[in-house]
């Protein structure tokens, strides 16, 4: 089981205090709290993609990369990087660059984002989300497993003989997270792809994310990559810890009451009851998560959101400290019970590992199995791969 840490990358003024934070200084937050999270013993830092104040964070990779500089252990990765307004060009060369720098310590999570004015902004119409996040990723996907590809879509220029460089470390592709809080479709994506499916689980109640694991993992193993309860998941969390949980509650409910994600709402006490939000006493924090395996079955990620809603720096490293302290008995009670073949998150290692495996599981001069579909130069075999997955969605 992974265990880390996301930013959505606001800017906004501390409710107790009056002050706003600069830019600057947000953005150099990122840094000390990715260094914190490696220091006490965290897997992973994610950081989302906006283009639109509050936030700060439109171009992730360069914040990874220099937080890559200053790790050694801690897989780096995205939450989320927009499929539908960049161009999957980009996006394939600028996540296998960081891949490099970083010796394969990145994967990296695709979603559709939720601010309707970023897509007019990059040229694309807000009403194909679904068609540019399936025909984008299939293009990201030929470009990071084929050294040559030709290529015709409805949504960019064509390629013609195109080799996205670099290629990708070892010759294996960073691993892919496809995030959504709501689109059956890009659980079904997920799914074909034997990638991993990361439900952000901060908003809405447990029902709701349960409807789109369990479809996620039923399709998983239609694909044929594995049993359902082997398939990738992911989920986000949020907490804000002190040792006295009304301490917690008295210290949190300005903020809580501010943020721009979910502020001027329902009252703490009626969100915390109906999401997985978490204010209390470490004890509490350790119970209500681990509830999370008995309500989406045993899953591979768990990423936490501490850092927002205008939470001074000491705040955040303060709640990284109590994190640090029920750490281990979060990984035992995650690893307790857990199936031996319940596959652990993916990384570089282990995928390199995997692909060595398959290598020489083929016996000589055996043909490669032939894919379930293809491109021809006329693009039908692309086009009945993207229906077929608003299709099997729809259905």
């Amino acid at each position: 089981m992974q265990i880390g840490l996301f930013s959505v990358s606001d800017v906004t003024t501390d409710p107790t205090t009056g002050v706003t934070p600069s830019e600057y200084e947000r953005i150099k937050v990122q840094v000390a709290i990715a260094m914190k999270a490696e220091e006490i013993g965290l897997d992973v830092y994610a950081i989302g993609e906006h283009h639109n104040p509050p936030f700060f964070s439109s171009s992730p990779t360069t914040t990874l990369g220099y937080i890559a500089g200053k790790t050694s252990t801690l897989n780096l990765s995205t939450a989320t990087t927009l499929i539908t307004t960049n161009d999957p060009v980009k996006i394939a060369e600028d996540f296998a660059m960081l891949q490099h720098l970083a010796d394969g310590r990145v994967d990296l999570m695709l979603g559709r984002g939720n601010t309707g004015p970023v897509y007019p902004w990059f040229g694309k119409d807000i009403r194909q989300g679904i068609p540019l996040a399936i025909e984008n990723y299939h293009l990201l996907h030929r470009l990071w497993t084929e050294d040559v590809v030709d290529w015709e879509g409805k949504f960019r220029t064509p390629l013609q003989s195109f080799t996205a460089t670099p290629r990708p470390l070892d010759d294996v592709a960073p691993f892919v997270w496809h995030g959504s809080i709501r689109s059956p479709e890009i659980a079904e994506q997920a799914a074909y792809y034997g990638d991993g499916f990361f439900a952000n689980n901060i908003f809405w109640p447990k029902s709701h994310f349960q409807q789109l694991i369990r479809f996620y993992r039923q399709r998983y193993e239609h694909y044929g990559h594995g049993k359902a309860h082997q398939a990738i998941v992911g989920l986000g969390g949020q907490f804000f810890m002190r040792k006295n949980s009304q301490d917690a509650v008295n210290e949190f409910r300005p903020y809580f009451d501010n943020a721009p994600v979910y502020g001027h709402g329902p009252s703490l006490e009626d969100f915390t009851a109906q999401t997985p939000l978490t204010v209390g006493s470490p004890q509490q924090f350790l119970e209500r998560t681990l509830q999370f395996r008995d309500d989406f079955g045993d899953y591979q990620r768990q990423l936490f959101l501490v850092d927002h809603a205008g939470l001074p720096l000491k705040t955040v490293l303060e709640q990284l400290d109590l994190l640090g302290e029920v750490l281990p008995d979060l990984r035992a009670g995650f690893a307790q019970g857990r199936p031996a073949d319940v596959p652990e998150a993916p990384t570089h290692q282990s995928l390199v590992a995997a692909k060595k495996a398959a290598a020489e599981s083929l016996r000589p001069n055996r043909a490669p199995r032939r894919p379930r579909w293809r491109d021809d130069t006329t693009g039908s075999g692309q086009r009945r791969h993207e229906q077929s997955v608003v299709d099997e969605a729809a259905g």
